[in-house]
């Protein structure tokens, strides 16, 4: 089917209409062979709240980006080539339905559709081209995923230390490494995580430690990403960047690096993600 509609020339219409959307601010999608499979608007968890999403699936990627006009103008569009995607479903609770994880090395977030039939069939068409792209390729698939970000709103306190609540003047990070919402004293740590960027990423004390093991372990030294020792990773050192990881890209920490550290009871393997009207079309 796929390299049937390829060359047609409605596959290249709706190409056409889906770069302008985004105007010039989105990549060209126009590529030989590519084809629009699928598109429609699904609920996207924010770190700050739940937002809608428009989506489009092609057949080597998979391309989304907020909405300012409905099916006129998007903006921040991201394209994510479907190789490096591996899809979970989430359990259904009462606040939260028709989710599902969508994971790859460099982010990682949570998505949910109107009813469960849209779910099916959005992870359906998904993990069916994620199947092309790998016999394509020759590529295995991939098991070094981000951590999706658990959201402000789950917790008023440090996921690590648990004692300090967050407040107007107290205010939420999280960890690159684990996803947690934590204090600034709880992630004062840096550590060059390659996959996320190429700047030393902002890490829970936890996650920091285990990493440091890590290396230790592989290495038969102490540093960390190149850090300099068991010391790194402090602000002075390890420097403050904090840029892209698997948050949403506008909502970054960038708050002054404090000092001083702790560590609470929350286990260091929990995941969280186990414990509006959206449409969609996929053509044919």
């Amino acid at each position: 089917m796929v390299e049937q509609l390829a060359h047609t020339e409605i596959n290249r219409r709706r190409i056409a209409e889906v770069e302008r959307c985004f105007g010039a601010s989105g990549q060209p999608l126009a590529l030989p062979g590519r084809v629009l499979l699928g598109e429609g608007v699904l609920t996207k968890e924010c770190r700050k709240k739940a937002q809608p999403r428009v989506f489009f699936l092609f057949s080597d990627v998979l391309v989304y980006g907020s909405i300012v006009l409905s099916g006129r103008r998007y903006r921040a569009q991201r394209v994510i080539p479907l190789e490096e995607v591996t899809l979970e479903p989430l359990p259904e609770t009462r606040q939260a339905r028709h989710r599902w994880l969508i994971r790859t090395a460099r982010k990682s977030f949570v998505v949910s559709a109107a009813s469960a039939s849209e779910r099916q069939e959005w992870m359906g068409h998904i993990e069916e081209g994620v199947r092309r792209q790998l016999r394509a390729s020759g590529r295995a698939p991939s098991t070094e995923h981000a951590a999706p970000w658990v959201p402000d709103k789950a917790t008023d306190i440090c996921m690590r230390c648990t004692h300090t609540r967050f407040s107007a003047l107290t205010r939420r990070h999280h960890c690159r490494q684990c996803g947690f919402v934590v204090c600034g004293d709880c992630s004062r740590a840096r550590v060059l995580l390659p996959r996320l960027a190429p700047k030393p990423q902002r890490v829970c004390g936890l996650c920091y430690r285990q990493l440091a093991a890590q290396r230790r372990q592989g290495e038969g030294e102490g540093a960390v990403g190149g850090e300099g020792g068991p010391g790194a990773g402090s602000p002075s050192e390890a420097g403050a960047g904090c840029g892209v990881s698997s948050g949403d890209e506008d909502d970054d920490d960038s708050e002054e690096d404090k000092e001083g550290g702790g560590e609470g009871d929350w286990p260091s393997r929990i995941r969280f993600y186990d414990s509006g009207v959206s449409w969609s079309s996929f053509h044919s």
